[in-house]
């Protein structure tokens, strides 16, 4: 097998994922369109040498459907030979692209190939798509299905997380974020995404509530206890963990992952590519992995990914760097830490999704490409990259500076 190396890598900021969010008028169309004209005009990029763009898509109907990479090639003036494709790995959607286009790579099938993601969600809902996991009634009650909202109060409860611990995390998520920002640690891969005329409408992180204290999330309501207790949803997860007599609901709005509008792509080849083009590579993909764990609870995933991810790649926890675990929640963060025996201090050191937001499709690229911005500014070598996926899954991806 040939090495896959990142040669680069950009993101859009994260708008609000509400009608009055400043993407709300840019399309999905346009966000990746944006993307990969970016991507095109930073590496003087030859774009008929890129063979495919794949990107994750976890609602990809109404304005993402109709196969939208394709589309986005297309608009954005790539050679008429780089085909494109979705993917749905829900959360995991984005580095799902990214492993899809590293095993092509290689493999020899392809010299280069574009892998990312774009969710507009305040365009086009979460749920949008439908599926049997959460609504057949001949399948839901076999796997136990609750929203993933419960799950995680589920976690704390077995954990126990108490809210106070899940606001503590939140409000450091927080203050990392904002600092990142405040230093121009994403500066090198941030795309200020313009309207039709042209125009900036966004060029920093919208979601992000620099300031925010443990008494002004305590203020918040549980955002879960109502579906839980009058939607019966407690009663279901009880039912798979009897050992479990009352949920406690401590997750809310402000220690979960925001719904913000986002794209992100890659550019990923092979050394021969890197050798024709003249590009840098800055970062050789040393494994990747995917895994199911148990549907109800469902956001367990990342650890047992981590490992098998780490045994592909030859490697052992004290291998690792630096750390990215998306924050759909905060108790998803504090027991993957638990679970790996890692400090704080070296996961998600510059803020998560609780802080900047969680665009669906797009996350899992761009935390990989926030990670691998962040070991180049602070001189170490390798990095994993996992996130917590729906219905019981998670994948992960390692990745060394070169």
């Amino acid at each position: 097998m040939a090495d896959a190396f990142i040669y680069d890598h950009v993101r859009t900021p994260r708008g609000r994922g509400r009608a009055d969010g400043a993407l709300h008028e840019i399309t999905p169309l346009q966000l990746g369109t944006q993307v990969l004209q970016a991507l095109r005009d930073r590496n003087r990029l030859d774009t008929a040498l890129v063979d495919d763009v794949v990107m994750g898509i976890v609602s990809p109907v109404g304005e993402q459907g109709a196969v939208l990479p394709r589309s986005m090639a297309l608009n954005a003036g790539y050679a008429e030979t780089v085909s494109g494709v979705q993917v749905n790995r829900f959360c995991g959607s984005g580095l799902e692209a990214v492993s899809l286009a590293t095993a092509r790579v290689m493999s020899g099938m392809a010299p280069a190939m574009i892998a990312g993601g774009v969710e507009s969600m305040s365009r086009v809902a979460m749920g949008s798509d439908g599926g049997a996991w959460p609504t057949d009634p001949s399948f839901a009650p076999k796997v136990h299905f609750v929203p993933q909202g419960i799950s995680a109060d589920l976690i704390a409860t077995l954990d126990g997380y108490s809210r106070e611990d899940v606001d503590a995390f939140a409000v450091e998520s927080q203050r990392r974020a904002a600092q990142a920002w405040a230093e121009g640690r994403f500066e090198k891969s941030i795309l200020p995404v313009r309207d039709v005329i042209g125009q900036v409408v966004l060029d920093r992180d919208e979601h992000i509530r620099p300031g925010t204290t443990l008494a002004d999330l305590g203020k918040l309501k549980p955002a879960f206890e109502q579906i839980g207790q009058m939607g019966g949803f407690d009663a279901v997860a009880i039912q798979r963990y009897p050992q479990v007599e009352t949920i406690h609901h401590v997750h809310t709005g402000g220690n979960s992952s925001g719904i913000v509008d986002g794209a992100c792509g890659m550019l990923i080849g092979s050394k021969a590519f890197g050798e024709q083009t003249g590009l840098k590579a800055r970062a050789r993909i040393r494994s990747f992995a995917a895994i199911g764990s148990e549907p109800c609870i469902m956001l367990t995933g990342p650890a047992a990914v981590s490992h098998k991810a780490l045994r592909l790649a030859g490697m052992g926890v004290k291998d690792i760097d630096l750390w990215e675990i998306n924050e759909a929640f905060a108790s998803v963060a504090l027991r993957f830490m638990r679970a790996m025996g890692i400090p704080h201090e070296r996961v998600n050191v510059n803020g998560g999704a609780i802080a900047m937001g969680h665009p669906l499709g797009a996350t899992g690229a761009i935390i990989l490409g926030t990670a691998l911005d962040e070991l180049e500014r602070s001189g170490k070598s390798t990095a994993l990259v996992t996130l917590c996926v729906g219905a019981g899954m998670g994948n992960a991806a390692i990745i060394e500076r070169v």
